[in-house]
């Protein structure tokens, strides 16, 4: 996957770009990220972006010219999404990440200051991505959230095989708690399915703290989710307090 990021601030993106998984995907020739710099396209010789609004107003406005201008650079293809981060956007979910993961390439906007000029988003964005109902400074934080959130779910990233199969949210359930060693840590322990060696007990267990944290955490999940008949009988009997 090719991922190009428009910044005010490429720098940002170093320390995250070359640690972890981010850099394991590089380093396998799974990535290839650039951050390029929006002021290279300012036209002017004190790089300028920005402007006041029309109108009048707090804050300045990120230049449409300046801005297009570095969206024509990267000559992005027809069917390139280029996504304006923006607290007005979709909201970012798994769903959402996993169909971006299976492009070829992405290119983000990080705003920044008030905002973008309106004929950006009608000449050039085709998306608009949230990570939240709250507002940054800028862009960049959230496209460095969506990108963690993309590329760790492309196919051979995480090593282990159908590692991000397990994730939460990835079957429409939170996952369950996990366990390691030692067996027992200032009193409490393992449970002892998990060492048991029983591969069908273990998953059936793991399924049902699964499906047991859902329903504490984010029961509004459970209304989508695909479940079976014995998931839907054991849901039932936590509502009745019947279910261990």
């Amino acid at each position: 996957m090719k991922i190009e990021v428009l910044t005010l601030f490429p720098n940002m993106f170093s320390a995250v770009m070359s640690e972890s998984m981010m850099w394991k995907a590089r380093d396998r020739g799974l990535l290839d990220f650039s951050a390029c710099d929006i002021r290279d396209h300012s036209g002017d010789k004190h790089r300028k972006v920005d402007d006041s609004p029309y109108g009048g107003g707090g804050g300045m406005i990120l230049k449409a010219d300046v801005l297009l201008r570095a969206i024509d650079a990267l000559e992005p293809a027809a069917d390139t999404p280029v996504i304006l981060m923006s607290p007005q956007g979709r909201t970012l979910t798994h769903a959402v990440a996993l169909a971006l993961s299976r492009r070829v390439r992405l290119i983000l906007v990080c705003g920044h200051y008030e905002g973008v000029d309106e004929r950006v988003r009608d000449l050039a964005i085709t998306d608009e991505i949230s990570i939240g109902d709250y507002v940054l400074t800028g862009g960049e934080l959230a496209a460095m959230v969506l990108i963690d959130a993309v590329v760790r779910l492309i196919p051979g990233v995480l090593g282990a095989e159908g590692a991000e199969q397990r994730d939460s949210y990835a079957d429409g359930l939170l996952e369950g708690p996990h366990y390691t060693r030692p067996p027992e840590v200032r009193g409490l322990t393992a449970p002892e399915v998990l060492t048991s060696g029983h591969h069908a007990e273990v998953e059936h267990w793991r399924r049902r703290q699964s499906l047991r944290r859902t329903w504490q955490r984010r029961p509004d999940l459970l209304e989508k989710a695909d479940l079976s008949a014995d998931d839907r009988e054991y849901l039932a009997g936590l509502a009745a307090g019947e279910a261990d």
